[in-house]
């Protein structure tokens, strides 16, 4: 089975506030998105970048997945920042602002001459990418893939779309389902994006209810509140994990060996059970871990 990273809470920190990265070891949250793009300044833009160097320097390694975001490469800023994240050796770069496999392609052609095991994870927030979802998950299909996670940019496909912000996300709907569709075919895994109002945890804590529902993997954050309620949301649930157990248990018994279809308490299980089981026990492993 994939080796699975928990990715319930994915906070946001601004590269250039000294404050929050100093926190950053106290915090229960999966993994935290160092912000070069839509967070800093433009004037800003190189002061963060030292202090993003300074800030992996000090801290070389992390117990949580630690992504980059940069400037899109095609920006004043985004070859310089590609270089600066890869110095940094996270787990992986957040490309912005993606519209077509292009865009992915570009960045690991790069990463391919400084550093060969970087992963890629790719902002999901304008029309075009949401016209080439499927193209785009196709990447992650390719041998020695880089790319492993879409994140939805919300407030960017809002603007973009034109469309209404609801407290129940019911314009924004269909297109998260689509960015989760296509995750799911590339088999990498898919982030929510973020709710601006993080003073009120009990909105918050149902919309990662609603996003959990829909098969998101986790969701991104920006306040360290929204962090226990965000990992609540999308810990495996005890009965489920049960479930699992009882099926994974049943394909391992001898007399089941080979079979794809077994009878498990009065009903038919198929091996694609086993698979969704397996991946559940994983994930709940991962997160016991962390």
């Amino acid at each position: 089975m994939q080796d699975f990273r928990p990715r319930r809470s994915v906070l946001y920190v601004p590269a250039s506030n000294p404050k929050a990265l100093a926190k950053l070891p106290e915090l229960a949250c999966d993994a935290v998105i160092f912000d070069r793009e839509d967070a800093i300044a433009p004037g800003e833009k190189d002061a963060a970048r030292e202090a993003l160097r300074d800030h992996f320097k000090a801290n070389p390694a992390s117990p949580k997945e630690r992504v980059i975001r940069i400037n899109p490469l095609a920006s004043e800023w985004g070859t310089e920042d590609l270089l600066a994240a890869c110095a940094c050796r996270p787990d992986a770069i957040l490309v912005p602002k993606v519209n077509t496999p292009r865009d992915i392609q570009d960045v690991d052609e790069a990463l391919d001459e400084v550093d060969a095991d970087l992963k890629i994870w790719a902002m999901i927030e304008t029309p075009k990418a949401i016209l080439n979802l499927g193209h785009i998950a196709e990447l992650a299909r390719d041998r020695g893939a880089r790319l492993s996670c879409f994140v939805a940019g919300t407030n960017d496909l809002a603007k973009e779309i034109g469309l209404k912000v609801t407290p129940d996300r019911r314009y924004l709907s269909p297109y998260l389902a689509q960015i989760v569709v296509a995750a799911r075919a590339g088999g990498i895994d898919v982030l929510d994006g973020p709710r601006n109002d993080f003073r009120d945890l009990q909105a918050f804590a149902a919309e990662c209810a609603e996003a959990a529902g829909f098969g998101f993997d986790g969701k991104t954050l920006i306040h360290p509140a929204q962090i226990e309620p965000a990992n609540a949301a999308f810990a495996p649930d005890p009965a489920a994990l049960s479930e699992a157990e009882k099926i994974r248990a049943a394909f391992a018994l001898p007399e089941n060996a080979g079979k794809g279809v077994i009878s498990l308490d009065g009903r038919m299980v198929e091996r694609l059970h086993l698979t969704q089981a397996e991946r559940l026990l994983a994930k709940a492993a991962a997160i016991a871990q962390r």
